[in-house]
């Protein structure tokens, strides 16, 4: 398509990611939404010691020899929460929420910071002030006249360990665990899939592993935009000659080309660095088929000239090889290369990669865990690992990227529908009442409760609940016919707006800002993606007086719901400390928390399997058989294709900070769709043409109309279409059966041209 007409807001990108672009964008940013005197005072807090903790990525700090600890989207992030925008009862009072639901996401969150406590008002159809005191006491009166099992306790990953555990001790003395967390929409594959693996539902490298590795394989993942500090890893080891090889249906400018904005002389000279070194473009949904491939090149290699296969460390420490090896060798090529999209020669040169290199690192996003078979998937990736010893030892190991800063310690301090029976134990006799038995409901199963009229009553500690879940025609109206919703943030969004016959919103203290309780100013503590723990305390002050911190909200509903609680709810936010003292008395590894988080860079915890320790039933590291090659071959057939949901680079999760995606070359415009040029010619469409898009799954007829298809170098099969707008073309159910998480990233459909031909 050497003739493509011209698109409006589309246009070629040829900078590098990184750089001088980063630069004006962070400085736009700050433009739009803050102060600039306060704003460079703010962002060189931003992830230091006596700081607080970047509200985006999980990616963890480095020693801190750079002048600064942020980076663009961290920028965008940490401005977005500071804004000087306010969203006040004057302005609920003059806006219904019919007129807001009008609105797009953006729109919504552009308005700024949430200043009082409010309460939906049905007659008028909007919301109103309400006292503190008053919205609990009627909480708590509603929720006492439910079963327990009615009420879902929501979780997003912003929230702090202290605000988490008591959020979870409350659902518990309540009675129930139903704990829908953003984790389930996101790395659940993980928490499920590296347990049965390796013994623990974390990863196993840190910081100092990446400057000692000599190969990093990259899966699934935009680092880019999703965790843009890790850019600087990968600069730096690309810089030092590591071989990094990526395997992603789309071509991302981060892993191509950075530009570190750190290095004067590559900002200097317009520079940039290289960072993979071999690209490999797997279809959507071929995962699993590209990682046996390697493995059985692996084997094949092996066979050839040996000693490239760890058996010692096999025979040590693994069950299951066997199983493996065979299923690996009855797996045929051509079927290899027909679902993955890559050639026998291309798998071929990643194992002989993999082979060469005795410390490797493989690094993986939601592009593995967001399908049908994401927990299997994951455990591949253990597999391919475990086959060259490549866990537990300098410079190696399973590195997911988890999404937003605290969802990994969220999970660490109790949050999750599974819970042990040790930490159900360690409840039990801490406290003084018999927690829940049974397992709870995780985010689909919630949302499916609600459709059905089983769950009566929501609570949303953070996030945007019905807009990151999939189908919102089905998810939309369920929240709207609750009995009650409540929900702690920072800025109005679209889940606020669906309102159930009591809907309470909360305006709570930021990451940024000052949190004052009787003891004087406290710091809250999170979890990064190599588990590091540590402390994060605001400087500014907050949007309102009206806000109140997480922790306080969860006790004062507490304290309301629970007239015979066997917890001091009050005391306990009174100093952050008493609950990190109970936090310790009842989970392993948190022994001298106070103490330790007060140290710079707090304290790592325990990660078994990094000293090839294996907490397994079987004591050793498990192998796994992934059948075949296919994710759901049953959905397969003449046009369809594989649609990929995305963010765009001026978004973190639902949150959408701009409408614009420039290293994909999209500016002031979400309504597009990335196809493959073949693909497009295939099918009879041109780069601008408006198609309608429906999922090709059974006689489902779930549809996302007119959207504009643009050319982009994306694998054969797949599409790509942004996230959360593409969620209405995943179905609720489906799912990963294991973990229980939506299948975003392979998405069967197919398209038809709109009535409305041409943008």
């Amino acid at each position: 398509m050497t003739n493509r007409r011209e698109v409006p807001g589309i246009r070629k990108y040829d900078a590098p990611a990184g750089g001088w672009g980063a630069l004006k964008a962070t400085s736009q940013a700050i433009w739009a939404q803050m102060e600039t005197i306060k704003a460079p005072i703010t962002l060189m807090r931003t992830n230091q010691p006596d700081g607080f903790d970047c509200p985006g990525c999980a990616w963890p700090d480095k020693e801190h020899k750079s002048t600064f600890q942020f980076c663009e989207n961290g920028a965008k992030a940490v401005t977005w929460e500071a804004t000087t925008k306010r969203v006040t009862p004057e302005f609920f009072a003059q806006n219904t929420v019919e007129s807001l639901l009008g609105m797009s996401d953006y729109e919504l969150e552009n308005m700024g910071r949430l200043t009082h406590p409010m309460v939906y008002d049905r007659e008028t159809d909007t919301f109103r002030a309400v006292q503190w005191e008053a919205a609990y006491a009627r909480i708590g009166e509603i929720l006492r006249g439910l079963r327990p099992e009615q009420v879902e306790f929501y979780t997003s990953g912003r929230a702090s360990n202290e605000a988490a555990y008591l959020f979870q001790l409350f659902a518990r003395e309540l009675g129930t665990n139903n704990f829908p967390d953003c984790s389930n929409m996101c790395h659940e594959p993980t928490s499920v899939g590296l347990p049965k693996a390796i013994g623990q539902g974390k990863g196993t490298v840190s910081l100092e592993d990446f400057e000692e590795c000599e190969l990093i394989i990259s899966i699934g993942h935009n680092p880019g935009t999703n965790h843009p500090r890790m850019m600087g890893t990968l600069w730096e080891a690309s810089r030092r000659g590591v071989p990094i090889i990526v395997l992603n249906p789309l071509r991302e400018r981060a892993l191509e080309r950075f530009q570190d904005p750190q290095a004067a002389l590559e900002m200097a000279t317009f520079r940039s660095t290289r960072i993979a070194s071999t690209y490999f473009q797997v279809k959507a949904g071929g995962d699993a088929a590209a990682l046996k491939g390697i493995m059985k090149a692996l084997l094949e290699l092996d066979a050839d000239q040996g000693n490239v296969i760890d058996r010692e460390f096999i025979a040590a420490h693994t069950q299951g090889y066997e199983a493996l090896v065979a299923d690996l060798e009855a797996t045929k090529w051509p079927d290899i290369e027909r679902v993955s999209g890559l050639t026998r020669l291309e798998l071929e040169q990643a194992a002989a990669a993999y082979a060469k290199s005795n410390k490797t690192i493989v690094t993986y996003g939601m592009g593995v865990t967001q399908h049908n078979k994401g927990t299997a998937n994951v455990r591949l990736i253990v597999d391919l690992l475990l086959m060259r010893g490549n866990i537990g030892k300098p410079g190696a190991g399973v590195c997911p990227l988890r999404g937003h800063s605290n969802v990994q310690g969220n999970r660490t301090v109790g949050i999750t529908e599974k819970p042990s029976a040790d930490f159900l134990n360690k409840i039990e006799e801490v406290f003084g009442f018999t927690p829940p038995q049974h397992h709870g409901h995780d985010a689909v199963a919630a949302m499916q409760a609600m459709v059905e009229g089983k769950s009566k009553a929501l609570l949303c500690l953070g996030g945007n609940f019905a807009v990151a879940l999939p189908d919102s025609n089905a998810c939309f109206p369920a929240m709207k016919q609750l009995d009650l919703s409540v929900h702690f943030g920072t800025k109005l969004n679209r889940s606020h707006l669906l309102t159930a016959k009591e809907t309470y919103l909360f305006p709570v203290i930021g990451r940024t800002e000052l949190d004052v309780q009787a003891a004087g100013p406290q710091s809250i503590t999170v979890e990064d993606s190599m588990s590091m723990v540590h402390a994060s305390g605001g400087k500014l002050t907050p949007a309102s007086p009206w806000c109140r911190s997480e922790p306080a909200i969860v006790a004062g509903i507490a304290n309301a719901t629970l007239p015979n609680s066997k917890v001091n709810w009050l005391e306990l936010i009174t100093d952050y400390d008493k609950i990190r003292v109970l936090i310790e008395r009842t989970l392993p590894g948190f022994e001298n928390y106070n103490e330790r988080i007060r140290r710079p860079g707090g304290f790592r915890m325990p990660l078994p399997a990094t000293e090839r320790r294996w907490d397994t039933p079987t004591g050793k590291a498990m192998f796994s058989v992934y059948e075949g090659v296919n994710e759901d071959a049953a959905y397969a057939g003449a046009g369809v294709l594989r649609l990929v949901t995305l963010r765009s680079h001026d978004q973190y999760n639902t949150t959408i900070y701009a409408l614009d995606d420039r290293y994909r070359g999209v500016f002031g415009r979400r309504d597009v769709l990335f196809m493959n040029e073949a693909d497009m010619a295939e099918q009879g469409i041109e780069h601008g043409d408006v198609v309608d898009i429906e999922t090709a799954i059974g006689d489902r007829k779930l549809r996302l109309q007119k959207i504009t298809a643009i050319a982009y170098e994306i694998a054969r099969g797949s599409v790509g279409a942004y996230y959360p707008e593409a969620n209405v073309l995943v179905p609720l159910d489906y799912i990963d059966k294991e973990s229980g998480t939506p299948s975003y990233k392979s998405v069967p459909v197919r398209l038809q041209r709109s009535a409305e031909a041409v943008a």
